[in-house]
């Protein structure tokens, strides 16, 4: 990556920033190659989705829908700007399960392929997910990404109905109108060095397609290759390249039938999970000897004959057997069965890092008749030779898709004139991209995205806000129901909450300012020997403090309650409160020897993976609660579970808990004493009170007997 400026500096935004990255470039320009080597060689926990498919399976990812779980159809944006949510008239998320829960809360990168084919709302509806399960305040839950493509090339699909839908939400349908990424925007990294074409007359045509500006001088170049009726020979090798499936289906199997002798047809083998619109060419595939074909898979081997979009003519083949012999080369290709996998993302319970699992796979030879291809799928793909039939153009891009899969204007033959009329290019994508490129990325500008980023993780790692905010909340859900809660939690939290105010919160804002202080200094933290210090020392000092202040009285409060409502939505919040205190003592314990980066975020993503003590000590028996009678208590409870269980009721209609504990204090003889029990009255009385007034005398007696009074 080193020997192209543009690709270092992408790699650089990926690997030392949390930048939004477009990385765009016409075509040819090398965005699948810098994908494959950014996921090799990345330190950042990624996940890559795609729109489709057949782009998933060539990027070695997922597709947007599979992993988000997204709902097919229009997504309607939330109005809520403080968290994200669908749209209750909008086709709901799916549950995820907990793996992929995991993996999106310890994401560090979220790279989406061909961008250019993403909606808006599908975008939107990323960033749903991703609040939902890290973090709700930020766009994309903090999550970067990283979205490659040609805005140029195809677009969305939208239905006209479904556009109805959405214009009321969005300006267009192509995804820099999201209304998230507009809260983060992208920055911009444009490939510019092209390596499929060398004729710079053809370069030139292509950017001015590219730019919706065709210049009559070019148009009367590009239509010197319109050849009436042309019609070559099978040995030249030429693939025509047309609008729709039905077209490119009829030519190529015409084709077939022209050719004399036998059929020859190979079923693919498909195990696990590989639906069929991801598969990379026919199930059954019919080839005949004289056959034109087209590779659909590079090479693995180091010979590396062979790519994906080679053209050859099948020279020798039986029903065991298929050689292809291409265009100037002497010997033919032996073609053996190809394997393409579907992966799923999975974590690996020892390492705690994210692993590609392969879930299914396509066993059939890496071959496709190739008389014919449509547009879209040809896009990713370059030829030596093609006729370009896209009269019935009827998308943007898809004119500048198709003349940019050839190599040279030499092996270009149009099957009907172009015309600037045939070109559709929408506006709005050319004003972003102008809008783009006026402020190009450079060196200072990943040099400040570098410390921000450095100075966002370090604050990270000192803010007790957020557990100061969680704290509140459950405070306020137990004293808005004190009735229905017993135990020492609200004073436990009480004193936490104070606690954390004065000691924690007030503390870590000084240290901020202790850092910008050192930062005017040195403003790279991982370079600041005295930062790196004072750092070492205030991780000593937060985490005594943690454990002192918050986890140790954590462990000890205790709360009962009949109410599950209430009870679970505590319990929730105190689980969260020990997850992140688990993260920040797991994150400061690596920080001991100095604050890095890569160090960091590999701990961090781990961390957030552990399993930390999150269960909340039950009172057992009600033992944290003051009870003078905690036997009768109990007798009590039991038969409140007997007779609900019996009546089929919830056991606070039988009675409340707090009722409970005011019989097993007032030791109630008659219906009399038993109303004077606030929370009973005459319909209590009538249907339980002959049984509760039994229980208390049977208790009366028992303890009478052993003590002799009471």
């Amino acid at each position: 990556m080193e020997s192209n400026p543009e690709l270092k500096l992408a790699y650089d935004f990926v690997q030392y920033t949390n930048r939004n990255i477009f990385l765009t470039g016409k075509a040819g320009t090398g965005k699948t190659t810098f994908l494959h080597k950014l996921k090799a060689q990345s330190l950042k926990r990624m996940v890559v989705v795609a729109p489709t498919g057949v782009a998933a399976i060539n990027a070695g990812g997922v597709t947007i829908h599979s992993f988000f779980q997204m709902p097919f159809g229009p997504i309607i944006p939330s109005q809520s700007t403080e968290r994200k949510e669908l749209s209750e008239h909008s086709a709901s998320v799916h549950k995820m399960n907990k793996t992929k829960i995991n993996i999106i809360k310890s994401l560090d990168l979220l790279v989406i392929d061909e961008i250019s084919m993403v909606r808006a709302d599908l975008l939107d509806g990323i960033d749903t997910v991703l609040r939902k399960y890290k973090n709700k305040y930020k766009p994309f839950g903090g999550v970067q990404l990283l979205m490659i493509g040609d805005l140029q090339q195809l677009a969305p699909v939208v239905k006209e109905e479904e556009w109805q839908i959405l214009k009321q939400y969005y300006d267009t349908v192509f995804f820099f109108s999201s209304k998230a990424l507009q809260q983060s925007p992208p920055i911009n990294i444009e490939l510019k060095h092209i390596y499929r074409q060398n004729d710079k007359t053809f370069i030139q045509i292509l950017n001015e397609i590219r730019e919706n500006n065709l210049s009559p001088s070019s148009i009367q170049q590009l239509n010197k290759r319109y050849i009436p009726n042309f019609s070559p020979k099978d040995e030249e090798g030429y693939i025509t390249l047309t609008t729709h499936n039905a077209i490119a289906h009829g030519i190529n199997n015409e084709r077939l039938q022209k050719v004399k002798g036998k059929t020859h047809s190979f079923t693919a083998e498909v195990i696990g999970q590989f639906p069929e619109y991801s598969y990379p060419t026919e199930f059954k595939l019919s080839l005949k000897k004289g056959a034109q074909v087209m590779f659909v898979k590079n090479d693995s081997t180091p010979e590396k004959r062979f790519f994906n979009g080679k053209i050859g003519i099948v020279s020798a083949i039986d029903d065991q057997f298929i050689s292809v012999k291409c265009k100037g080369e002497s010997e033919p290709i032996i073609v053996e069965k190809a394997i393409w996998q579907n992966i799923n993302y999975s974590i690996n319970e020892e390492t705690k890092e994210i692993e590609e699992t392969v879930i299914g796979s396509f066993d059939q030879y890496p071959l496709r008749l190739a008389w014919a291809i449509t547009v879209h799928k040809s896009q990713g793909l370059t030829f030596e030779k093609a006729i370009i039939d896209v009269q019935a153009a009827f998308a943007h891009g898809q004119i500048y898709v198709a003349l940019s899969r050839c190599k040279s204007m030499e092996g270009l033959v149009l099957s009907s004139d172009i015309s600037t009329k045939g070109i559709i290019c929408d506006q709005q994508v050319k004003t972003f991209t102008r809008e783009l490129e006026k402020n190009p990325p450079d060196e200072q500008i990943f040099k400040e995205s570098l410390i921000a980023y450095q100075l966002s993780l370090l604050n990270e790692l000192f803010d007790y806000k957020s557990i100061h905010y969680s704290l509140g909340r459950c405070l306020k859900i137990i004293q808005e129901n004190m009735n229905s809660i017993q135990g020492n939690i609200s004073s436990v939290l009480s004193d936490i909450q104070n606690n954390c105010t004065s000691e924690l919160i007030e503390v870590s804002n000084k240290f901020s300012h202790q850092i910008q202080q050192h930062l005017t200094i040195e403003n790279n933290i991982e370079a600041n020997i005295l930062l790196q210090e004072r750092i070492k020392k205030a991780c000593i000092y937060f985490q005594k403090n943690l454990a002192d202040n918050i986890q140790t009285p954590l462990d000890q409060c205790s709360f009962v309650t009949d109410n599950k409502a209430i009870q679970k939505s505590v319990n929730e919040i105190l689980t969260k409160i020990r997850e992140k205190l688990s993260i920040k003592a797991t994150c400061m314990t690596s920080c001991s020897d100095g604050f890095i980066i890569k160090d960091y975020i590999a701990v961090r993503a781990k961390a957030v993976l552990q399993k930390a003590n999150t269960k909340t000590r039950k009172a057992t028996d009600y033992a944290d609660i003051p009870l003078e009678h905690p036997e009768l208590f109990r007798n009590l409870r039991e038969w409140r579970e007997k007779m609900a269980h019996e009546s089929n009721v919830p056991i606070f209609y039988v009675a409340s808990q707090k009722v409970l504990i005011q019989i097993s204090e007032l030791l109630p003889r008659t219906d009399k004493e038993l109303l004077a029990v606030k929370g009973m009255g005459q319909k209590k009385l009538k249907q339980y009170g002959k049984d509760i007034l039994s229980i208390v005398l049977d208790y009366r007696n028992k303890e009478k007997g052993a003590s002799g009074n009471i």
